[in-house]
């Protein structure tokens, strides 16, 4: 089972808001804690078989001094871009995977796949109803393969979606029904919720939603007013406090969250899991007031940000969201200043999707500005990865997006506890 002190966590507040910066580093496995939990340049890579078994150290960051009007001191890099340039490239490029385990799949064996393809994260999918004890098990059995460096996420949002369930786990309402509770009262109820994730080995939680749903469209909105995933219907205002309760409770409780659906999709009718229909988001633009709950989760501390598959033409006519340098790179990194980790909505089932070669979802999301992919399904893995080697081969400027996307991983791990830092 990973244990992680939950001090690290109380400094992710800072990381949606601002770089990510650490102290000096040192990788390898930091000693056990109680259980808790939610661009670089290129370099040459290093000779270490792994991000956990080279230690460096640094000196603290500090902003850009000089030490004579001619000559600057260069500021250190950060503990995620000198962990990731003491890695191979093919360790950088499986920090950017996360993939699915069901219920029903073989921890033995995607433990295996993560200790050799260097995989960055594992998601639970499919409904688990084990409980905590259970689920310890299985996230303990997943960490030692990546040697206790591993995101471990969740979908642990309430009502019609979570994920885990069974002894240890509370029954979490819908986002609906959380927002009657008042802020105080939510960010408490997630403390608690969040806790029981970090006792089960989980680390990211891939919640709250920060969609918002026009009260005219409701319940025809599939993905999100169908089943209540948003707090408030209309209101960006009030699912901005909201969101950032959820964000503040989740970070309190020792996981890592999550802001999704970036830039939204709560004005689509169609989910994008299931269908390309209804899935293109004609209103939307840079400067929304619908961007207002994305912006109070960055500012309460949400480290990782989720993108949508859905259309955006008023952004970019051309691309899907996670396909797209604009909302990747200007409208969230530049607009809305995100600084922490990007991650797509799955690519591996999903519909929106299915059109794009397997290879391309993970190479077209990392040119956009993206830095880790979601896969349900685990066996598309190697394909991925043959494609950010062979584009990284014919691409200087690529290769330096690996390289920047898996340093804001590694500081993201770094913050989280998972890698140490010192």
């Amino acid at each position: 089972m990973r244990a992680r002190a939950q001090r690290p966590l109380r400094t992710l507040a800072v990381l949606g808001a601002a770089a990510l910066v650490a102290t000096g580093c040192s990788s390898g496995n930091p000693s056990p804690a109680p259980t808790s939990t939610g661009a670089a340049s290129s370099t040459s890579p290093g000779t270490a078989s792994s991000s956990t078994t080279t230690s460096t150290t640094v000196t603290t960051t500090r902003p850009p001094t000089t030490t004579s009007a001619s000559t600057p001191t260069r500021p250190s890099r950060s503990c995620g871009q000198r962990l990731a340039a003491a890695m191979t490239p093919s360790q950088r490029a499986g920090q950017l995977l996360m993939v699915g385990l069901q219920p029903s799949g073989s921890s033995t064996r995607l433990a295996a796949q993560v200790g050799a393809q260097h995989l960055g994260g594992v998601i639970y999918l499919g409904g688990w109803s084990g409980g905590t004890a259970s689920m310890a098990r299985t996230s303990a059995r997943l960490q030692a393969a990546a040697h206790g460096s591993l995101l471990v996420a969740a979908d642990q949002e309430g009502g019609e979606v979570q994920q885990l369930r069974g002894p240890g786990f509370d029954r979490m309402p819908s986002a609906r029904t959380q927002a009657t509770l008042g802020t105080t009262a939510e960010q408490a109820a997630v403390r608690t919720w969040s806790r029981q994730l970090a006792r089960a080995g989980v680390t990211i939680n891939l919640a709250p939603v920060a969609d918002t749903v026009p009260t005219s469209l409701g319940e025809a909105n599939q993905p999100i007013g169908r089943y209540h995933r948003d707090f408030a219907p209309g209101s960006p205002s009030t699912n901005a406090r909201y969101v950032a309760a959820f964000v503040r409770g989740s970070v309190a409780g020792g996981v890592m969250p999550t802001l999704k659906h970036f830039p939204g999709l709560g004005r689509v009718t169609g989910n994008t899991d299931v269908t390309t229909t209804g899935t293109t988001d004609s209103t939307t633009r840079a400067g929304d007031p619908y961007l207002a709950p994305f912006e109070a989760g960055i500012a309460a501390g949400a480290p990782v940000v989720m993108v949508s598959s859905a259309r955006y033409p008023r952004i970019d006519p051309a691309n899907q969201a996670m396909f797209s340098r604009a909302v990747v790179t200007g409208l969230l990194r530049g607009d809305l200043g995100f600084r922490g980790v990007v991650i797509t909505d799955d690519v591996g089932a999903a519909r929106a999707v299915a059109a794009v070669p397997v290879g391309q979802r993970a190479t077209r999301f990392i040119a956009a500005g993206g830095d880790i992919v979601l896969t349900a399904d685990a066996g598309q893995a190697s394909t991925m990865l043959g494609a950010i080697a062979a584009k990284r081969a014919q691409s200087r400027s690529f290769a330096a997006q690996v390289d920047a996307a898996a340093a804001r991983v590694m500081d993201l791990k770094a913050h989280a506890g998972l890698v140490r830092c010192g």
